[in-house]
């Protein structure tokens, strides 16, 4: 049963995963003089809107490009300094004053003369790249340059080497959460019975079956090439650093939450979602007029006269594509939707007799329907807690939350049942067998969220709910406490228990380090979100767990640092940005965002540093790591570097 509630709601849910800044990668490869000597080249490819900085630049300037080459062998020397390009000089929205930078790729070279036998160099690069509003720390790159009889041999390096980084990974998993979704939309009562009309059209207007076959391959592709352009227009509406802020943007998750409502409730019966039939008569105009161009129309009039099933799973699929933060998530969440509804018109224009076994159209369309409105109406109260969280409002708390999904899908378990009917149901004589299976599906997950009311961790939902510690009673209804832990008398200043397992917390840097300092424990830095859905994930999923739970109780000192706490700073503690002049850090999380983006080089949630009582890393940071084996292994051997 986990993994069907996991499809069903993840195909709405949110794309929320770890992003690592990384725009700059290195390559090196080596070019032949002579017998003994060699240049040794450096490019720097950097990718659109950022710059890597001169080695030459103004003392009040950033961080100059700066490379150092491993002599102490004696077996090469280097024969004059590292030249570089012309690169641009601008005046530097950042710094404000002139400075030499490079865009798009940089190339560094370095002559050398060396001994017999030298077949490596190993060098190091200490570079600092920034865009018009922010720079990343200083980073150094170690650079190998293969010699062998003077051929050239590349070799690619990273600047995120040894830190995980799930970018491609996400939108594969957006892409098929999205074509699932296009799945759900075939079998809604707009498009399920445009299948066997149009596919018969292609293949009986057509002289012969290839000509069909290709006809029918191009109204998909038609389809797909119009959904896709909407993911373009969003992608080019929101920048990537708007699509990030998205999802702890508290106006948006509002906003958000009552688009999902809408959908819902026309998929639940209130209203028809059309667009103007005068866009339907002028496409279906052009479709008559035969050819590519009128195949392209005919895909276009699907679209328009569907939109009342497909608009709010559109609209569901990219409202989560937009609070990933990646700049393309809306194009390949349209990209996997469309491909779900245009490849069964391709697929049955090959094979016409497949057409026999669909099931014939009827009020089983209408069920499928209301079912997708139940499940978007589940979904928005997420992002409606989402803001409650930010705001720390305590509006909606987990019970609140827990008690709206019970009645939610109590109700759609009566629906299915049939004891409840909408305005666009048909007379319901009886239940067929996938009604009633659906229904004691939904019956068993309601029961299940009843244990959640009084404190039971409900893990299969647990990235939905708000968090356990945010309840009216974070111990279990009747419970102050659970297990063994300090009394409140023995929490020290700054610190709190995070319910329900007293795991000791602070949420300010400084008195957590000087805790830390003064018990001689390493420091675990938590960058987390009320908002981030990853981040309940592992608190519920991996950090419960008894060997992990041990060590953070136990070896470390955890400070839990909210990125998106509106709460405001003290007039004291209000300063500059160093990423954006001109502009004030106001809010408490707008400081622990800041320190995260300059000091680790990442601005995406959770994200895990074990740090020494000299804020030096004990091991290389992690981000999302829901392998309790991989993150335990993780946390001891950071702790034994302490140690």
């Amino acid at each position: 049963m986990k993994n069907i509630f996991i499809f069903l709601f993840l195909t709405f849910s949110l794309g929320i995963f770890s992003q690592i800044e990384d725009p700059v990668k290195w390559s090196t490869s080596v070019k032949k003089v002579s017998d003994t000597e060699f240049i040794l080249i450096s490019e720097a490819t950097i990718e659109k809107g950022w710059h890597l900085y001169s080695q030459d630049v103004p003392d009040d300037g950033p961080i100059p490009t700066t490379f150092t080459y491993d002599v102490s062998k004696g077996n090469y020397s280097l024969k004059g300094s590292t030249e570089e390009e012309e690169g641009h000089t601008v005046d530097d929205p950042v710094f404000e004053m002139e400075i030499k930078f490079f865009e798009n790729s940089a190339i560094f070279k370095q002559r050398i003369k060396t001994t017999a036998g030298v077949n490596t160099i190993n060098g190091v690069v200490e570079f600092m790249v920034c865009d018009d509003s922010k720079c990343l720390a200083p980073t150094e790159i170690d650079l190998v340059f293969k010699l062998k009889n003077g051929v050239t041999e590349d070799v690619v390096l990273n600047a995120s080497d040894g830190m995980p980084t799930e970018e491609d990974s996400s939108l594969l998993m957006l892409f098929f959460l999205s074509f699932l979704g296009g799945l759900a939309a075939l079998l809604t009562p707009c498009v399920f019975p445009m299948i066997p009309m149009t596919v018969s059209f292609f293949t009986k207007q057509s002289k012969t079956k290839a000509a069909g076959i290709r006809n029918a391959i191009i109204y998909g592709v038609s389809i797909i090439l119009i959904y896709v352009v909407i993911g373009l227009a969003v992608s080019a509406i929101f920048g990537p650093d708007a699509l990030n802020a998205l999802s702890t943007n508290v106006w948006f998750n509002i906003i958000f939450f009552l688009i999902l409502v809408f959908f819902a409730a026309s998929f639940l019966g209130a209203f028809e979602l059309v667009l103007p039939s005068s866009w339907g008569t002028k496409i279906d105009s052009k479709a008559d007029k035969g050819g590519f161009v009128g195949i392209f129309f005919m895909a276009l009039a699907l679209a328009i006269v569907s939109f009342s099933c497909t608009g709010p799973l559109v609209g569901s699929a990219l409202v989560a594509a937009a609070t990933t933060g990646e700049r393309i998530a809306p194009i390949v969440s349209m990209l996997g939707f469309s491909t779900a509804i245009a490849l069964p018109f391709a697929l049955f224009a090959a094979f016409p007799g497949w057409l026999n076994s669909l099931p014939k159209s009827g009020g089983w369309l209408n069920t499928v329907k209301v079912v997708l409105g139940f499940l978007e109406l589940a979904l928005a109260f997420k992002f409606l807690s989402n803001a409650d969280l930010v705001l720390q409002a305590h509006l909606l708390e987990r019970e609140v939350f827990i008690a709206i999904w019970i009645a939610i899908f109590g109700t759609l378990t009566l629906y299915l049942f049939g004891k409840i009917q909408l305005p666009h149901d048909s007379p319901l004589k009886h239940i067929s067998v996938g009604r009633l299976s659906l229904g004691l599906v939904t019956l068993t997950f309601t029961l299940y969220l009843f244990p959640g009311l009084w404190g039971a961790p409900l893990n299969i939902i647990s990235a939905f709910p708000p968090p356990q510690h945010y309840s009216e009673s974070p111990y279990g209804v009747g419970y102050t406490q659970m297990g063994s832990g300090g009394t409140v008398s023995e929490i020290p200043e700054g610190a709190h228990l995070m319910a329900p397992h007293n795991i000791l917390a602070f949420n300010d840097y400084d008195k957590g380090l000087a805790y830390a300092k003064k018990v001689g424990k390493p420091v675990m830095l938590d960058f987390t979100g009320h908002a981030c859905v990853n981040c309940r994930k592992m608190e519920q999923n991996v950090w419960v767990k008894p060997k992990v739970l041990k060590s953070i109780k136990n070896d470390v000192i955890l400070i839990s640092l909210y990125v998106d706490d509106k709460r405001k700073l003290k007039d004291d503690e209000i300063v500059d940005s160093k990423l954006k002049p001109g502009k004030k850090l106001k809010y408490i999380g707008q400081k622990w965002s800041e320190l995260q983006t300059i000091k680790y080089k990442t601005n995406t949630q959770p994200f895990y540093v074990l740090i020494d009582h000299n804020e030096e890393n004990l091991i290389n940071p992690v981000a999302y790591t829901p392998n309790v084996d991989t993150y335990h292994s993780w946390l001891q051997e950071g702790i034994s570097n302490f140690k």
